[in-house]
């Protein structure tokens, strides 16, 4: 361990974060003097965090003095822990202290001082002896000024005593302002010890907003911004210093736009810590609120609702998330969202209120665009610099994300754990509802909670083993996905479609190959996975599809591997402009599997008037933008299909893959009859199977597959009305089949 002798005192940051001191405590071939620094380092940081201490923290250090009893920063991190965890309460104590008055009731009075005696009983005992009693050279050091505070503790609860005992009937004899007077000198003895604590753990030092901003993880463009609109402002309060005037001041109002987890919320809230830190704002308060706080069911409710809240927010930020909600076009004359909007215009230019708060409104990018341009009123008040776009985080900075939200639960990644995590985070990156950071959050504590669901803790347990997440932790669906049948052995179950299987299997061997590739890091060869199915009805297309869709999800490639069927009624409106809505709306439902568009070639009609070429457009813009996050599907008759892409250049390039469903022979009918029986726990007798056999080889059927689904609903039906409604032989006769074949033919 090179950074072993680097760290040698608590006034310096261990070399090693939180989590690589707990991935590197996991690793066995370590001296015992290395997992012992390891270990106190780990107690460094749950310091920072814990201030106040748990029991845990104790029994890493007494671990960690079994390894390497001569490591003198072990002694150092108990004295330490001891001194943090006083103060901490010694703080707590303060704020629950009572202030006595004169005009106190005698029996308040008693009542307060009973109070002040038992919280002064309670810190006494956190002291320890040996650092109380112990000979201390150096005036100055810290134990002096611990033993003082002692001392001057134990005084004052002497006092408090002393006032209790000789309290009369009516009255305290010891004046109440030199209780008061004992009680608040206490808090600047405490701060004289906090005084000596190592920079890191001092709660005197503030941090600034700006340094908060910085350990925010990602934001690299939004956090360049506010650290030139800080120093803005700064400059801007220098220069007035100096007598210059500015007429025209600086707006503090923003936009927010970003897509759920982003931060937004939390930019706020720093940007109040900002503008109170400069004097630009009183109180740093956010008020929090949506289109619900705002809007209300009558008239003059918004503006009453948005009125108060503004007030609220004087001297702080009113933060509105999904402002877009409170106008959007087509709403009825009854909504009273305009309303909300032109309160808070001429607020932001009143002389009552202008200046007094700040505005932020936060949106989707896309939505909070549209509602700008649509009230000019609010985009004119807030300049353009002032627009911050919240980027999506890469899946680096989730996983940062994961391990700090795991982190604060008191867990941690292993190596492959936090590859597993991207792994996941990656999987549920399919459309706009993705929350980033809150997504992030939902994965840890799902993680956690399958861990803990399947983990029983026991008395001699290692503790480490309770922290640690493993690979296997992050297998959530692992016990269902054995018993799944794969997307191969789906496959060969189908019947007949020997063709159809044969390119599908080239095809799925070429994708995992070329996944293996990317992650060994050599180029790959462009996938096109859009296809055509071509065939008659009942060929299989449908079942195909889904089985194609499960194989490419257990290929990597697609990451939800779901079907949605749709049909031109599906992507085609009726009038100007809805087509796109439409067919953009059933794409958006597919993302991460496969849509599949039966009967396709009805996009293209060839009327005047007709809105499929419109659908067909659009769906082509749609492939080119989501790319490998969507599978297409066109399916429908052979030559009609030919047509269609043909038709079209945008789909001629997209789409290369041809897939053609052959009718079904006899024999596969049959088979398909066979094994449907089979699936329902009913046969078939040998006079039935001999004459379906006949009755297929003779007959051309329409249909394929469905007419063999109809013709087991109506042989069910027939040997259930043959058999009086009594469940006795599911064997299906010859009459079943026979009648049930002449109901499917329209022959009786």
């Amino acid at each position: 361990m090179d950074k072993l002798e680097t760290w040698t005192s608590l006034y310096t940051t261990p070399p090693w974060k939180e989590t690589e001191v707990l991935r590197l405590l996991q690793e066995e071939e370590r001296e015992d003097r290395e997992r012992a620094l390891l270990q106190v380092a780990l107690v460094y940081y749950r310091m920072k965090r814990v201030p106040e201490g748990d029991t845990l923290t104790p029994y890493i250090l007494e671990t960690a003095k079994m390894l390497d009893p001569s490591l003198k920063l072990i002694r150092e991190t108990e004295e330490l822990q001891h001194v943090l965890r006083l103060i901490y309460y010694m703080k707590d104590v303060s704020g629950r202290i009572p202030v006595l008055h004169e005009t106190d009731h005698i029996t308040q009075k008693v009542k307060k001082i009973s109070d002040i005696q038992e919280e002064l009983s309670l810190l006494l005992h956190l002291f320890d002896d040996n650092y109380v009693n112990q000979t201390v050279v150096d005036a100055g050091s810290r134990w002096r000024t611990y033993q003082r505070l002692y001392e001057y503790l134990l005084k004052t609860k002497e006092t408090i005593d002393y006032a209790l005992e000789t309290r009369e009937s009516k009255r305290i004899k010891m004046p109440v302002s030199d209780i008061n007077s004992a009680v608040r000198e206490l808090d600047d003895e405490r701060e004289e010890l906090e005084d000596y604590l190592p920079p890191s753990f001092s709660r005197k030092e503030r941090r600034h907003a700006l340094d908060k901003l910085e350990e925010m993880i990602g934001l690299r463009d939004v956090k360049t911004y506010i650290h030139q609109f800080y120093h803005f402002l700064r400059y801007e309060q220098e220069r007035k210093s100096f007598g210059f005037r500015m007429p025209d001041e600086p707006s503090l109002h923003m936009i927010m736009t970003g897509n759920p987890g982003t931060g937004k919320t939390t930019l706020a809230r720093l940007l109040a810590e900002i503008y109170t830190e400069l004097g630009l704002l009183s109180t740093g308060k956010v008020v929090e609120v949506n289109r619900s706080h705002l809007v209300g069911s009558y008239m003059g409710q918004s503006e009453e609702n948005t009125m108060n809240y503004i007030k609220e927010a004087r001297g702080g930020i009113l933060f509105i998330d999904e402002a877009y909600s409170l106008k959007r076009e087509g709403q009825g004359g009854n909504d009273y969202g305009q309303a909300v909007i032109d309160t808070l215009v001429s607020a932001l230019t009143s002389t009552e209120h202008g200046g007094t708060f700040a505005l932020i409104l936060a949106g989707y990018p896309e939505e909070m665009r549209q509602f700008l341009w649509a009230n000019p009123g609010l985009r004119s008040r807030i300049p353009e610099q002032n627009r911050l776009d919240l980027p999506d985080y890469s899946i680096g900075e989730l996983e940062d994300i994961g391990e700090y939200i795991a982190l604060n639960n008191d867990f941690f990644f292993t190596k492959e754990a936090r590859r597993r995590l991207g792994t996941l985070i990656e999987k549920e990156q399919v459309d706009e509802s993705f929350g980033n950071a809150r997504s992030v959050r939902n994965i840890v504590m799902k993680t956690i909670f399958y861990k803990g669901s399947r983990e029983v803790i026991q008395p001699h347990d290692d503790w480490f083993h309770h922290m640690r997440i493993t690979e296997d932790d992050l297998h959530w669906d692992k016990d269902s996905a054995d018993d799944a049948i794969s997307g191969v052995e789906r496959l060969h179950s189908l019947i007949g479609l020997d063709t159809v299987k044969r390119e599908v299997e080239k095809l799925s061997s070429f994708v995992q190959m070329q996944q293996q590739r990317k992650r060994e890091g050599d180029p790959i060869v462009p996938i096109q996975l859009h296809s055509v199915f071509s065939g008659n009805p009942g060929t299989g297309k449908t079942t195909v599809a889904e089985v194609y869709a499960t194989i490419l999800k257990e290929c990597g490639l697609l990451k939800r591997g779901h079907v949605v069927v749709a049909s031109r009624s599906d992507l085609v409106a009726g009038y100007v402009g809805q087509t796109a809505i439409k067919t953009k709306k059933k794409i958006r439902e597919a993302l991460g599997g496969v849509l599949f568009i039966d009967e396709a070639y009805a996009l293209q009609s060839g009327g005047r008037d007709d809105f499929g070429k419109e659908a067909v457009e659009t769906l082509v813009d749609e492939m080119t933008r989501h790319n490998e996050n969507l599978v297409v599907i066109l399916a429908g008759y052979e030559r009609e299909m030919r047509d269609l892409i043909d038709s079209n250049p945008g789909l001629a390039s997209r789409f290369k893959k041809f897939f053609r469903f052959p009718d079904y022979s006899a024999g596969e009918l049959l088979e398909m009859m066979v094994t449907l029986a089979g699936a329902y726990n009913y046969s078939l007798s040998p006079a039935a199977r001999e004459y379906l056999e006949v009755q297929l080889l003779e007959t051309k059927v329409q249909g394929n597959g469905r007419f063999i689904g109809n013709l087991m609903d109506e042989a069910v039906q027939y040997h259930a009305w043959h058999h009086k409604g009594e469940y006795k032989d599911p064997v299906l006769s010859r009459e079943d089949i026979e009648e049930a074949w002449k109901a499917v033919r329209k022959e009786i």
